[in-house]
């Protein structure tokens, strides 16, 4: 668990990066750590963070991670995406005798396993409806293929790979718009900022000891051109006015830096896949929920470690529509940390959008009220951001609970018939809000998942000598392609 930023075709194509919350990156919100990864944060100037503060109309809001309840090596962190890869990498790449929960297979192996190759993955192999690997190039441009029983396709939320192994049905609500803050601080240590304000929301939180990352979430409808300079203008005569004073002198030199602005899609897109033998998607391509909250790598890490204890107990991959059969189960095991996430992110973004609806205004200072409330009602909503309670239920009671506080605010000191169609309004705009999200998802995997047969899928009956063979494409910061092997015939690439 905890928070992170894309640095990977965002930063090549001049766009911002994008939020994810995980087990290190930008922003570790919630905190959580398995062995292996876990040391990648250190000695890159990661950042411990404790969660935000809230802002609108000069009043502010603190919710703070619940992380007391926890062992004090669980943290939120923050820190440079792109360092904390680079040390996922090195790792992976020099594992002797260790646990390589980011390639997903578990061994004892004596000697080294790991050798790193730069590449591109640009397609995949298929022979007769089954995947049977990867083609891609080299540093040299070479085209090379790669093969294996199993291909686990986690190429990030600008997926090539994904058309063929899921329905994507892409929505874009917004743009993420990008600067990098030096010389400032925030106003409380450890936490980030978040400040909603008309017409951008805007949120801040430090990424080393001298950095921090500014996010404005920009209307699809709305968003300038930065070449020719109205994304600066823009910046500077209508976001930098509701900055905070302590970073406001950064936040214009930031704009004025020469090639600082970048801008990302925020993308939505809900889990379709289509379950074909010999090949697996996991991560941002096969699901990603709006970015503002930075919910991406959590889910991302989640599911690498739940299709580990899929994989753990196989010893061969050979029969395809057999392995395919049995990881179907992967899709609803991972409903109660995705969904919980999506569903919060993609509410949220349309929540702290200003918006001249006066019921979507009530929303805002109703879920601010909610939060000040403290207690279970502040640190419910931020276990099940930072992860930390991974639980639909959960949300579904504080979405009652939010409505009845919401209502029971617009009746008060007593009801009148104004009030009541207030009332009447503020629940059918909460409920258009986030019933359809809740329907994308899958009503039935995500309260009833017992009632799923995929459920009780059981791994098959190993055969034979012990065999275990997989390739994995994934995307990373410079997009570059690991291929580990080992007397087990394991092999890994990633893209």
């Amino acid at each position: 668990m905890g928070r992170g930023e894309m640095e990977t075709e965002g930063a090549k194509r001049g766009e911002a990066e994008g939020k994810g919350r995980g087990g290190g990156g930008e922003n570790g919100s919630g905190g959580g750590s398995q062995e292996g990864w876990s040391d990648c944060v250190d000695e890159i100037d990661a950042q411990q963070f404790l969660g935000y503060s809230l802002y609108k109309d000069g009043k502010e809001t603190l919710v703070s991670y619940p992380l007391e309840k926890f062992q004090s090596h669980i943290s939120g962190i923050t820190s440079h995406n792109g360092r904390f890869v680079q040390r996922l990498r090195k790792n992976s790449a020099s594992l002797h005798k260790y646990f390589l929960p980011f390639l997903l297979i578990i061994f004892q192996i004596q000697h080294k396993i790991v050798t790193l190759e730069q590449g591109t993955v640009t397609s995949l192999i298929e022979e007769n409806g089954i995947v049977t690997g990867v083609h891609y190039k080299n540093e040299s441009g070479q085209v090379l293929t790669a093969y294996a029983p199993l291909t686990i396709v986690c190429d990030g939320c600008f997926s090539n790979l994904r058309r063929c192994l899921c329905y994507p049905k892409v929505d874009i609500p917004s743009y993420l718009v990008g600067l990098t803050l030096t010389n400032c601080n925030l106003p409380k240590k450890n936490y980030g900022a978040i400040i909603l304000a008309h017409p951008s929301p805007i949120l801040l939180y430090p990424i080393s000891s001298t950095e921090i990352r500014c996010m404005v979430n920009v209307p699809s409808e709305k968003v300038p051109s930065v070449s020719n300079g109205e994304m600066a203008c823009y910046l500077k005569t209508q976001v930098a006015p509701k900055v905070l004073p302590k970073v406001y002198n950064s936040f214009i030199s930031a704009i004025e830096k020469k090639g600082n602005i970048r801008i990302m899609p925020a993308k939505i897109m809900a889990a379709a896949p289509n379950l074909t033998p010999g090949a697996l998607l996991i991560g941002d391509a096969l699901n990603i929920r709006h970015a503002i909250t930075g919910g991406g790598m959590t889910v991302a890490l989640s599911d690498v470690v739940i299709l580990r204890d899929l994989l753990r107990p196989l010893h061969d991959l050979s029969d395809a529509f057999t392995i395919s059969k049995y990881l179907e189960s992967f899709y609803t095991l991972r409903k109660p940390m995705s969904s919980t996430i999506n569903i919060l992110a993609n509410v949220l973004q349309k929540v702290f959008n200003a918006s001249s609806n006066p019921a979507m205004e009530n929303m805002q200072h109703t879920f601010l009220g909610y939060l000040r409330l403290g207690g279970v009602f502040s640190y419910g909503i931020s276990a099940m951001l930072s992860g930390l309670c991974p639980r639909p239920l959960s949300l579904a009671f504080h979405f009652f609970s939010i409505a009845i506080y919401g209502i029971g605010r617009l009746l008060l000191p007593f009801p009148s018939p104004k009030r009541l169609w207030d009332g009447a309004e503020f629940l059918w705009v909460a409920s258009s809000i986030l019933l359809p999200y809740i329907y994308s998802e899958g009503i039935r995997q995500m309260f009833f998942p017992l009632t799923v047969p995929a459920y009780y899928r059981t791994p098959p009956k190993n055969k034979g000598k012990k065999k275990l063979h997989a390739l994995i494409s994934s995307i990373c910061w410079n997009n570059s392609m690991f291929i580990t092997k080992s007397h087990l015939s394991v092999t890994c690439i990633l893209k």
